[in-house]
């Protein structure tokens, strides 16, 4: 074990517990992730009050909330562990134990959004752009939920700031987790926040989509680097991990959007 290990915080994962109800950090972060999104989210309607009113917004939370929780776990049953999930499928209600994709939440919340926007008679790309400005903060909160819970931790490691996970056994390792807080959360929020007040940006429909888009593949492919791989998938074609692979059409999307949509309207 290296002498420079940071002993983990060891929290417990129950914030709250009364009786059977118990409330954990890892509903609690996306509770208040979706709470600043929609608050966010009104911010930045308000600014440009064509692209929706204050009820699509509101509307669009519970539309969100289930795009997220049942793509997030269909798409982690999916691309993680489909033989474990196939032969338990009672567990997949499960979510209070993590186990949740954001690849498959951002499709699932894709889904919804197209269906809402289409009801709604509002600009897919320009509502999308306002979505994605308010994502980064909910991913934030769920990579610290990740570290509290002790899981998804990072690569076997010696620098000064390694921790000892307790389910990573004895060697110190990255917290990958706190990695992707930063660069998934705080600083693709700051540059989405930034280039959402560029008025020639802001006239690019989609523009911010593919600036979310691919900010989040790069900040994830660097992360897995550091990431341990999950242990029943490790390395997969040309040695890159699950995360990285579902990344690449991500990052795809997002520098089409970012290239194609260059025209003001």
């Amino acid at each position: 074990m290296s002498l420079f290990a940071i002993p983990y915080p060891a929290i417990d994962p129950i914030v709250f517990q009364a009786g059977p109800l118990a409330i954990r950090w890892y509903s609690l972060a996306y509770i208040c992730g979706l709470l600043f999104a929609w608050r966010y989210m009104l911010h930045l309607a308000a600014r440009s009050p064509d692209v929706a009113s204050h009820e699509d917004v509101d509307d669009f939370l519970i539309w969100a909330t289930l795009g997220i929780v049942l793509g997030g776990r269909i798409g982690y049953t999916l691309f993680y562990n489909f033989e474990y999930y196939a032969a338990n499928p009672l567990v997949i209600l499960q979510i209070w134990k993590g186990g949740m994709s954001f690849h498959g939440g951002v499709l699932g919340v894709i889904f919804a959004g197209l269906v809402f926007v289409k009801r709604r008679g509002i600009s897919p790309l320009r509502f999308a752009d306002i979505v994605a400005c308010a994502t980064p903060v909910g991913l934030m909160l769920g990579r610290l939920a990740n570290f509290v819970n002790g899981e998804l931790f990072g690569r076997v490691s010696d620098v000064p700031w390694a921790m000892v996970f307790p389910r990573g056994g004895s060697e110190p390792r990255h917290p990958s987790q706190l990695y992707e807080a930063v660069l998934e959360g705080l600083v693709l929020f700051i540059v989405l926040a930034v280039l959402s007040k560029n008025k020639t940006i802001c006239k690019r429909p989609g523009v911010l989509l593919g600036v979310f888009l691919l900010g989040y593949a790069l900040a994830r492919t660097t992360v897995e680097l550091f990431r341990q791989p999950d242990a029943h998938l490790g390395a997969l074609a040309a040695g890159l991990t699950m995360g990285q692979w579902l990344s690449l059409p991500m990052a795809v999307s997002g520098i089409y959007l970012i290239i194609s949509n260059n025209k003001k309207v």
